[in-house]
């Protein structure tokens, strides 16, 4: 890293996600991942999927799935709630193996958290009995990995949630701003 900090790299998730076989990321394009966007584009086996609206993203991630792929769903926790229908109808109620890789927005691993959106993250993944694992520096990244297996060895949704909002996803080199 060339910031010096422990962040995660969008390199590093890009990364875990080819050694997991992805070929589908179903994702909204924000100013905050602009360069794991890029990045992701720029990957010859990946396909990606812009869409609208985070509650899409079960769907057509479930079609993927459906045509043999292996998709990821990239959102955020707020994205998430939205998506609560589609993820209880389509992954818990179907048993599918979708992976959701969400921004932990509001997280602060010293719970300094001022924004809602942290202090429900976590509850509503145990009420809905998602297994999830935190990654929030470049050696986390294994855990996502790990998130696929889980996934596949259960035919269940797992989430991956991405502590400190995709910090430094925006510009090449990690460190974040923008």
């Amino acid at each position: 890293m060339t910031t010096g900090q422990s962040i995660l790299s969008p390199e590093t998730m890009v990364d875990e996600f080819k050694k997991s076989g992805v070929t589908h990321i179903i994702t909204i394009p924000n100013s905050e991942t602009n360069y794991l966007y890029e990045l992701m584009v720029k990957e010859p086996s990946f396909t990606v999927v812009p869409v609208a609206r985070e509650g899409e993203t079960m769907a057509i991630a479930a079609g993927v799935l459906i045509g043999g792929k292996t998709p990821v769903c990239l959102i955020q926790n707020t994205g998430m709630f939205e998506s609560g229908d589609s993820i209880r109808g389509i992954a818990l109620d179907v048993g599918m193996p979708i992976v959701m890789v969400i921004g932990y927005r509001g997280y602060d691993r010293h719970n300094d958290t001022v924004d809602s959106a942290a202090y429900y993250t976590e509850p509503i993944l145990h009420t809905w009995g998602i297994k999830f694992y935190l990654v929030e520096t470049d050696e986390d990244g294994p855990r996502i990995s790990k998130a696929f297996a889980e996934a596949r060895r259960t035919s269940r949704p797992v989430a991956i949630l991405v502590g400190d909002e995709f910090h430094g996803f925006n510009r090449p080199g990690g460190g974040g701003g923008g």
